[in-house]
């Protein structure tokens, strides 16, 4: 017997493959949609090679490590000396007790629209998640600045009096404990602003819930909760993730919210969320309208193709990480 005899093909499905071939509107849709991702992929190399290239003539006369250095100063075109190291710890961190305190809450939020909420209010409560969306960062700051910190003063200063002897809530400027202009506002503040991307992508990939998995639990005899957890969270892990993913992107580029709650620091940074900073974005929209010549320009550039490599590895990350889970 001939093991590699060809198969004779169905003859449906043989039709079907030829009468879609054939159809141009799916070759016109193809040719957009190929075209559309070769145009973005050719943006973000663009992007990335121009800011390299503007980085250049300042990286090659810096006076100090880029990647290592603590210091900035960039007043004097013919001595500079710019690093990026405390600017990128600062953005790391804040970055990171957001997204902390934001992935519970919206776990919670997904679950509860999804499964708990009365048919009635789902769709209300979708919107209030999605509004807060839509509120631009600059509202966002002056409530942090106005409203936020004032109302967390006593939380900080108990915090600080009673486990002060912990690096993340030691402080060595007892005046920016007492007036919350510290990482640990601005980190709730970034908190709220990513909440809605992570609330509204976990709560569509719950939705996706096949129903018959759902069913089956049920008729197991699994309670509400255990549905669940057994079933619901299980099946939209690597959405949850990729969306928190995607809020660490957006915590790590915010610039006006920080620029407006965070104060700036005179010591180096410390690891603890009662000190001041600054982050990239923050630093390059404080200080780039200052800039008068190339150079100058160039170390902020420099400064810009960190956060923009760094934003790219969270992405790539996110990808692989739901990639690794298998995507539903």
């Amino acid at each position: 017997m001939n093991v590699n005899a060809k198969l004779p093909e169905d003859p449906v499905t043989t039709r079907l493959h030829r009468g879609r071939a054939g159809r141009p509107g799916d070759a016109i849709f193809a040719g957009l949609a190929r075209g559309a991702a070769l145009f973005v992929t050719a943006v973000i190399a663009a992007i990335g090679v121009f800011l390299l290239w503007r980085a250049m003539p300042a990286l090659t006369r810096n006076e100090v490590n880029f990647l290592t250095s603590r210091e900035w100063r960039t007043f004097t075109p013919d001595s500079l000396a710019f690093g990026v190291l405390d600017l990128f710890l600062v953005t790391v961190f804040v970055s990171a007790f957001a997204l902390f305190l934001a992935m519970p809450v919206a776990l919670g939020i997904a679950i509860f629209i999804t499964q708990y909420a009365p048919k009635q209010t789902k769709k209300g409560l979708g919107y209030l998640v999605d509004l807060l969306a839509a509120v631009p960062s600059v509202v966002y700051g002056l409530w942090g600045l106005l409203v936020l910190a004032p109302a967390l003063q006593p939380v900080a200063a108990f915090l600080h009096e009673n486990f002060g002897w912990f690096f993340l809530f030691s402080a060595e400027n007892e005046g920016l404990v007492e007036a919350g202009f510290t990482i640990f506002t601005a980190g709730i503040v970034l908190a709220v602003m990513i909440l809605p991307i992570i609330t509204a992508i976990t709560r569509e990939v719950f939705t996706q819930t096949p129903t018959a998995q759902v069913e089956a639990a049920l008729a197991l005899g699994a309670t509400k909760w255990e549905v669940v957890r057994t079933t619901v969270i299980p099946f939209g892990k690597s959405g949850y993730v990729s969306g928190s993913m995607l809020g660490l992107g957006r915590a790590l580029g915010e610039t006006m919210a920080i620029y407006i709650v965070l104060a700036t620091a005179s010591s180096d940074f410390r690891w603890s969320l009662f000190e001041g900073g600054q982050t990239i974005a923050s630093k390059i929209a404080s200080g780039y309208a200052e800039i008068n010549n190339e150079l100058q320009a160039g170390a902020y550039i420099a400064a810009g193709l960190v956060l923009f490599v760094l934003t790219f590895a969270v992405n790539a990350a996110a990808r692989a990480i739901v990639a690794g889970k298998g995507v539903h």
